[in-house]
């Protein structure tokens, strides 16, 4: 790990003066991911900012919806009893996070921001990653891409999202609080990422010292009806190979309304608005699932060692959608 600077300012407003004053800053709060990425020499920070106390932890449930500050810790939103009456595909996308120590330590707005697990991003014996260094190549391409993405890849990089909440969060149209050197404003959790394109080291829509202290999720008939399925190698503490988080507003028999997110599958927190639209008004029976699911993938850019994605994320939202509509709302 390199010399850095550390500061632990008293607010946020102090710890966003002193990411403005720094060129190659870093906040930390759980510092579950950065510290990882520091000791391999992805990053290198200049100054380190601990924002640990500072931000807001709060997790209240209104009639209008769910806040969560974004320094709540990912445990105790999981655990939280209106969460997971109400909000169950939140609180079971972080019960499928990390392991419990992890959980215990990592933030809400931590987790949102968390780096691909791409073995090629992470180790600087590859010269070529655009996300680390930008204009070298993507090795993944011709690479081992088995974890890799299949939806929102370019020539660029194939790189998968490996977090969990933000499927949850954009699957019922959450909103970011946040604040930076210009102020204060407010973000949809969809927008956040940024698909690779030609910028994969621009991960994200947030400008340089902004800080997300704040996540509002809107109430709606779907939210109780909802649920998070995550397929691994491995039952405890490993990445997704495919994910589905589905919320339904199922009445008369009929879908008046599916959200729907993959993750394990894409580049970014993949929102699946085309399946969704393919099941407004239509029971959901297997054919429908099944036929929303191939609208989900139909984009689908396999590569030579994960085409078997395709068809995994496919069964995935159908089990998820199926699930979903036996839940009581």
């Amino acid at each position: 790990m390199r010399p850095f600077a550390y500061d632990h300012p008293g607010t946020v407003q102090e710890a966003v003066r002193a990411a403005a004053q720094a060129e190659a800053a870093q906040f930390i709060a759980g510092g579950t991911t950065l510290l990882d990425l520091m000791k391999l020499d992805v990053i290198r920070p200049e100054r380190v900012i601990d924002i640990t106390g500072i931000g807001e932890d709060r997790i209240e449930s209104t009639a209008r919806g769910l806040h969560l500050g974004a320094m709540a810790r990912m445990a105790d939103v999981a655990e939280d009893e209106e969460v997971r009456r109400d909000y169950p595909v939140i609180a079971q996308s972080l019960d499928l996070a990390a392991s419990q120590q992890l959980r215990n330590m990592a933030t809400l707005g931590g987790n949102l921001l968390q780096r691909t697990r791409c073995p090629y991003f992470r180790d600087t014996s590859w010269a070529e990653c655009n996300k680390r260094v930008p204009g070298s190549g993507c090795a993944a391409i011709q690479g081992v891409n088995r974890q890799h993405a299949v939806l929102g890849t370019s020539d660029a990089c194939i790189a998968t999202y490996p977090g969990d909440l933000a499927q949850a969060l954009i699957a019922l149209d959450a909103t970011l609080d946040v604040i930076g050197p210009d102020g204060a404003r407010t973000l949809q959790v969809s927008e956040l990422h940024r698909l690779p394109d030609g910028e994969p080291h621009r991960e994200t829509r947030l400008a340089p010292g902004e800080i997300i202290t704040a996540i509002d999720v809107p109430g709606g008939p779907w939210t109780r009806r909802s649920l998070y399925l995550k397929i691994r190698d491995r039952e405890s503490f490993a990445f997704a190979l495919a994910s589905a988080a589905v919320a339904l507003d199922i009445a008369d028999g009929a879908v008046r309304e599916a959200r729907i997110a993959l993750g394990g599958v894409a580049t970014v927190p993949w929102r699946a608005r085309a399946a969704e639209a393919a099941l407004k008004g239509m029971p959901l029976d297997e054919d429908a699932a099944e036929a929303a699911a191939e609208t989900a993938f139909a984009s689908a850019r396999p590569q030579r060692d994960n085409a078997f994605k395709v068809d995994l994320g496919r069964r995935t939202l159908v089990r998820a959608l199926l699930q979903a509509a036996r839940m009581e709302a």
